[in-house]
């Protein structure tokens, strides 16, 4: 390995997107549905740390706890997923008038 640290046993590189990946279109959404879909329990090639607060990660669980009350159990993952999948087909769909946007310029 040149000019870095060596890796031990366990560690990995990380893949990153290259910059073609990157600044492609955003993925077509289907007309008819106006929706994404997430993923589901499958391989997943790409990873994210996200930190959360302390009633974030209550906030989280509790709607974990709820969904199970409606017969659905989901990890974690499943349910960002499809949080993250809801937002980004209402940003493409919406844009400007979008919750994301109203959101984020709001200072939320």
């Amino acid at each position: 390995m040149a000019q870095g640290r060596a890796r031990g046993p366990g560690q990995r590189r990380v893949k990153v997107p290259g910059i073609a990946e990157l600044l492609r279109p955003p993925a077509e959404v289907p007309a008819e549905t106006g929706q994404r879909s997430a993923s589901g329990r499958e391989g997943h090639s790409h990873k994210i740390t996200v930190y959360l607060s302390d009633t974030e990660f209550l906030d989280l669980e509790r709607a974990k706890l709820t969904l199970r009350g409606h017969g659905i159990a989901v990890d974690r993952g499943r349910l960002v997923r499809e949080a993250l999948a809801v937002l980004l087909a209402d940003l493409d769909a919406e844009g400007e008038a979008s919750l994301m946007v109203r959101r984020l310029r709001e200072g939320h």
